[in-house]
């Protein structure tokens, strides 16, 4: 069980992660995009702006598999990351909403801006307060400092993140990484990726 929550704890959703502190002399970048192919350890990807990327994974690299989640199933003292735009009123409007495992609880906690489309942030809190409205519903989360609040309309994708496999890493399959350092070579490596199981993760 603590090998099994130390795990999970190693796994952050877009969002949650910064870039990884042993390289701080390495270009760090996200990759968004789809599995092309597989040659050997090399996953050579589609990125989301039409470029075609190399990427490696670390030995213990960790592996999150994303799983479509509905409204209901974020409740009050839930941890979420909630991509979002800033409204006019001071509230934000979601973008994408992930559900984090409990053992993940305090990653990246707090608000910050994002680079899901300009202007957009991402906020890592705790549900305080669910409010049904007429479009959809807002909620009130919390984390050290601060407090946001959110809109989400019924259209937003909501994602949980599970314990994933390398297997699930295909062609076709579409991911996210929060943190890809780039080699000298122009492969860029990773410690962590996450993978669409039943949905994509947000992109």
């Amino acid at each position: 069980m603590q090998t099994r929550r130390l795990f999970l704890a190693s796994l952050a959703i877009a969002g949650a992660l910064g870039p990884d502190s042993s390289a701080t002399a390495q270009e760090v970048v996200r990759v968004r995009g789809t599995i092309e192919r597989v040659e050997g350890d090399v996953y050579v990807v589609k990125a989301r702006d039409g470029s075609t990327l190399r990427l490696t994974l670390v030995a213990d690299a960790g592996v999150a598999a994303s799983v479509k989640s509905a409204f209901s199933d974020i409740k009050p003292g839930a941890y979420i990351g909630v991509a979002g735009l800033p409204q006019a009123d001071g509230s934000q409007r979601a973008l994408e909403v992930h559900i984090f495992h409990e053992s993940m609880r305090g990653t990246g906690e707090g608000h910050r801006p994002w680079d899901r489309q300009p202007n957009s942030t991402m906020t890592n809190a705790t549900v305080d307060q669910v409010i049904d409205v007429v479009d959809g519903h807002t909620v009130t989360v919390r984390y050290t400092g601060g407090e946001q609040r959110i809109h989400i309309p019924p259209d937003t994708v909501i994602v949980t993140y599970l314990p994933g496999s390398a297997t699930e890493l295909v062609p076709g399959a579409t991911i996210f990484v929060p943190a890809a350092n780039k080699q000298n070579d122009g492969t860029l490596q990773a410690q962590r990726i996450m993978v669409g199981r039943d949905v994509a993760p947000p992109q």
